[in-house]
C-alpha cells in the first residue's frame, strides 16, 4: 500500500494536510518506523517522500450494545434502543422476555460504554411517596450513588433513594433561561436539586422543598459541591409551607400528581408570579383537562391565570406525553 514517510516531529501537521487533502486511507493504523511515522494514502502526494508499507485494518468500535449482546435472534427486535445514563450508572428498561439474557446485556453495555461502571434494570414503575423504583443490577460495580453532570452543575445522588430523570435536562435549561435576576423561586418537589442548583446560578434565592430525606441530603451535599449557598432545602411535605413562601416563580415538577398540589403552588406565588406546571397528557387532547383544573383551583381562590406557554416535553409512554404548562398567576 502507499505510504507517506515523514519524521515524528512533524506527524500531526502531516496528519492534518492528509485529511485536508483528502487522501488519508481511513480505516488503517498508521506505522511507525524508527523515528518516522508512515501514513497511509491513496494515492500519490505531492511534496511528501512516498513508500510502499503494510498497515494493519483499524478495528471499528461498535456505536450500540445491541452490536456486541448475544441474545436469540428471535428477541433482538426487543432488545431497547436507548436507556438513561445517571453519571458512570445506567438504566435500562428490559422486557421480561429478556431478563434471563440481563447480565448479558448489562456487560455489552460497560463493554461499549468504557464511562459506565454499572447497570441496573429497571425492576418496577416509580412510585411510593418518595418516587423511586426497584433496580435489579445486571453488571458492573456493586453501587447506587454517583455524581451527574449536566448544564454546567455537577449533582450527587443514589439512583436507588432518589427520583432523577437525566431526560429533563433541556427543560431545566429552559426554565433557566426564563428566570431573571433577583427572582425568588420556589422549587415545590425539588429532587436532589437539578432545577434549584441550576436556577441557583441566576435567581436570588431558591426555596427546595422535598419530602424524601435522602433526596434533601443530597440536595443539602450539592449546594456546596456548586457552591449555590442561595439554594435553602427545606425537609418538608410541600402542603405544610405552602403560603408561607413569596416567589416569583414556582416549580411544580411532580407529573404524576401536581394537579393536587395547584393551591399550594398559586398560594406561594406572588401577584403576576409564574408557575412552571408538569403533568401527562394523551396525544390526542395533551393540556385541556390539566388547564381546566389549573382554572377551576384559580377560580376557587379568586385568581385568575394567563396562560403563557403550554408544550410537549417528552414521550412518557405509547401516545402519553410529559406535558409543562406556564401560567400567570394574577391576585
Amino acid at each position: 500500500m502507499l505510504a507517506v514517510k515523514v519524521p515524528k516531529r512533524e506527524a500531526e501537521k502531516t496528519r492534518r494536510k492528509l485529511i485536508e487533502l483528502g487522501v488519508l486511507a481511513r480505516g488503517y493504523s498508521v506505522k511507525r518506523e524508527g523515528e518516522f511515522i508512515l501514513f497511509p494514502v491513496t494515492g500519490p502526494v505531492k511534496g511528501f517522500e512516498l513508500v510502499e508499507a503494510e498497515f494493519e485494518k483499524t478495528k471499528r468500535r461498535p456505536h450500540s450494545y445491541r452490536e456486541v449482546v448475544e441474545v436469540p435472534e428471535k428477541l433482538r427486535p426487543l432488545l431497547p434502543s436507548s436507556f438513561d445514563i445517571i453519571g458512570d450508572v445506567a438504566i435500562i428498561e428490559l422486557p421480561e422476555e429478556l431478563m434471563p439474557y440481563g447480565e448479558d446485556i448489562g456487560e455489552a453495555i460497560l463493554k461499549v460504554h468504557r464511562h459506565i461502571k454499572a447497570v441496573f434494570a429497571k425492576g418496577s414503575k416509580v412510585e411510593g411517596e418518595y418516587r423511586v423504583r426497584e433496580l435489579i443490577r445486571l453488571a458492573g460495580e456493586r453501587r447506587t450513588e454517583t455524581l451527574h453532570r449536566e448544564n454546567g452543575i455537577r449533582l450527587r445522588l443514589d439512583v436507588a433513594k432518589v427520583y432523577f430523570s437525566p431526560r429533563l435536562a433541556t427543560e431545566r435549561m429552559r426554565i433557566f433561561e426564563k428566570t431573571q435576576p433577583g427572582e425568588i423561586v420556589f422549587d415545590m418537589f425539588a429532587g436532589v436539586g437539578p432545577y434549584s442548583i441550576l436556577l441557583a446560578k441566576k435567581a436570588k434565592l431558591i426555596f427546595a422543598c422535598d419530602i424524601n430525606p435522602w433526596a434533601v441530603r443530597y440536595l443539602e451535599e450539592n449546594r456546596q459541591l456548586n457552591k449555590t449557598p442561595n439554594v435553602i432545602p427545606i425537609l418538608a411535605d410541600v402542603r405544610k409551607i405552602a403560603g408561607k413562601i413569596e416567589a416569583d416563580r414556582v416549580i411544580m415538577n411532580l407529573p404524576k400528581f401536581a394537579d393536587r398540589f395547584l393551591r399550594e403552588a398559586m398560594l406561594s406565588v406572588k401577584d403576576g408570579g409564574i408557575v412552571h406546571y408538569y403533568g401527562f397528557g394523551p396525544e390526542e387532547n395533551l393540556f385541556s383537562e390539566h388547564e381546566a383544573k389549573i382554572n377551576d383551583i384559580a377560580s376557587e381562590l379568586g385568581f385568575h391565570v394567563e396562560f403563557l406557554d403550554e408544550r410537549k416535553v417528552r414521550p412518557y409512554a405509547p401516545r402519553q406525553f410529559n406535558i409543562a404548562i406556564d401560567f400567570r398567576v394574577l391576585k
